[in-house]
């Protein structure tokens, strides 16, 4: 029977001496150009990965108990989630598009309306012992989101030079993968994110200004040359634009949106090659198309979430077991980063315990197994450098064909990039339906003995009402003067070519609220026109 990577990638029974690539380096060392064995000399010996896992639900209160959680039981960084409902489309809880929905606001995250919200969920963690991901995971919210935690930062006295953390707003999960009622155009989404990179390069040396989650990608269907292919077109219209802007050093505008994140499936060996391919990649472009050669700028570091979309609502208990697998080949694959997604997944967002053995099994591989005592220990592998050079080879060429579409963007606006994911999902559902594709539990071992029943996270009630009334209480107790002012600079600011992030950090402290930042961007950009039919 022939067999075949998750991207059709044809495999041998047997790989030898002759199936390693021409171009492989035999002295090549983790640490060192071009970085396919990993970014670090001594990868885990010296610098664990980060236990970094997604939480967040309910009201503010809820969110910080969530995360004091899991840094009590081992976590080391902590990403903020925020409810879609509101998060997404900039809405406040009044909005009649949220009010239609009230039940659900809550579900998928904590509700925040502004910076006293934000003041609410870090009181008691102290950030500046963390590495903090704040939110703002589409285009639009990052502004917002990023301005609220540096705000409450500077309330605290802390030194923004020396604050580590990253941002995303990505614009995978944005256009492609969770495409919403109401986004700003791509075009006016990419100069959101040039001017957080161009505000963090001047005033956050330490803080990764985007992460492109590729991981979004992914899980809406693009396979996994096609995942790097276009995380690095991405990356490509940050640089250019910025470039454009000619204020900025190059190197160090490269080395500050080199933290990316990309997912890990259940295809084992693909995804570990896929995650060496990312750094040689990224080598090459900065060499190549920008003549970078500084060596912090050239080390792409990696975040990875293990895909949420792999896990089941038949017989849960067994996802436990893929996300095990999952960390373990994005450990033997080099990230910097991890976040295990949890084992009721398929049901709801994770409950205390789901997260708790989340955390548990990082935990396990860090200390039980030895894992982090060598360095890329496949590299040298003759199947392992052979499909590493493969999908590097087949990225390349799906890289080529989005420049030739006119880039990221372009494909974003045509529809272009959503035709080849939407192909992709279709085959891998008819592939699990005809049985070419098993998945235990669902399409074969269907009987289930499971001694535990799953009912997955209990949401909190009353989240919408308690927003309504923190929302009241802004309005009646700021200083309504001064949040007008604040709106019309941000306003002013976006209608030229201003760097928007200060009088953003200006509007968030004068307490004007998640919805009223929307109403300037829809003001200003208009929507954007999804190129699918909904």
């Amino acid at each position: 029977m022939s067999r075949q990577t998750s991207s059709g990638i044809p495999l041998k029974s047997i790989y030898k001496a002759d199936d390693l690539p021409e171009d492989l380096v035999d002295t090549a060392v983790p640490g060192k150009p071009p970085f396919t064995r990993g970014a670090y000399p001594g990868m885990y010996r010296t610098k664990p990965w980060r236990i970094f896992q997604l939480s967040g639900y309910g009201n503010p209160e809820d969110e910080r108990e969530r995360i004091k959680f899991l840094l009590d039981h081992g976590e080391t960084g902590f990403i903020m989630e925020h409810d879609r409902n509101t998060a997404d489309h900039l809405y406040n809880v009044d909005h009649p598009e949220v009010v239609a929905r009230k039940e659900d606001v809550g579900l998928s995250g904590a509700v925040i309306l502004g910076v006293r919200d934000y003041e609410t969920i870090l009181d008691g963690i102290p950030i500046d012992q963390y590495y903090c991901h704040p939110g703002g995971a589409v285009v639009q919210h990052g502004p917002f989101a990023l301005a609220c935690y540096w705000t409450v930062a500077q309330r605290r006295k802390l030194n923004l030079k020396k604050l580590a953390g990253t941002g995303q707003s990505d614009f995978f999960l944005t256009y492609l993968g969770c495409i919403t009622k109401q986004q700003v155009p791509a075009r006016a989404g990419l100069r959101f994110n040039c001017d957080i990179i161009e505000h963090c390069a001047q005033h956050m040396p330490r803080w990764v200004p985007v992460s492109i989650a590729a991981y979004n990608g992914a899980d809406t269907g693009l396979n996994a040359y096609q995942e790097l292919a276009a995380l690095f077109a991405n990356a490509v219209e940050y640089l250019d634009m910025v470039q454009a802007r000619g204020n900025l050093d190059l190197a160090q505008l490269a080395h500050g949106i080199g933290g990316v994140n990309f997912r890990v499936s259940m295809d084992l060996f693909e995804d570990i090659c896929k995650l060496r391919a990312a750094r040689k990649m990224w080598h090459r472009l900065l060499t190549e198309r920008y003549g970078i050669t500084d060596r912090r700028a050239l080390r792409l570091r990696i975040h990875v979430v293990t895909a949420g979309s792999a896990m089941t609502y038949q017989q849960p208990l067994n996802n436990i077991a893929r996300g095990t697998l999952m960390a373990l080949a994005s450990v033997l694959g080099g990230v910097q980063s991890l976040g295990v997604s949890g084992y009721d997944e398929a049901i709801s967002i994770p409950s205390e315990h789901a997260h708790q053995m989340s955390v548990r099994v990082q935990q396990i591989l860090q200390h039980e197994t030895n894992v982090t005592a060598v360095a890329d220990p496949l590299g040298g592998s003759y199947f392992i450098e052979n499909l590493t050079a493969e999908l590097e080879e087949r990225a390349w060429e799906f890289f080529n064909q989005i420049q030739d579409e006119g880039g990221f963007i372009a494909t974003l606006d045509s529809g272009w990039l959503h035709q080849h994911a939407s192909q992709n999902q279709i085959e891998q559902e008819m592939a699990l339906w005809d049985g070419r594709k098993s998945v235990v539990g669902v399409n074969m071992a269907q009987e289930s003995i499971e001694p535990l029943e799953i009912n997955g996270h209990e949401p909190v009630e009353g989240v919408w009402e308690n927003a309504m009334n923190r929302l009241e209480t802004i309005k009646h107790s700021r200083d309504n003067k001064a949040a007008s002012q604040a709106l019309r600079e941000l306003e002013q600011a976006c209608r030229g070519d201003a760097n928007m992030m200060p009088p953003m950090m200006t509007a968030v402290a004068a307490d004007v609220t998640l919805g009223e930042i929307g109403d300037v961007f829809r003001t200003v950009f208009g929507d954007w026109n999804p190129p699918i039919q909904l």
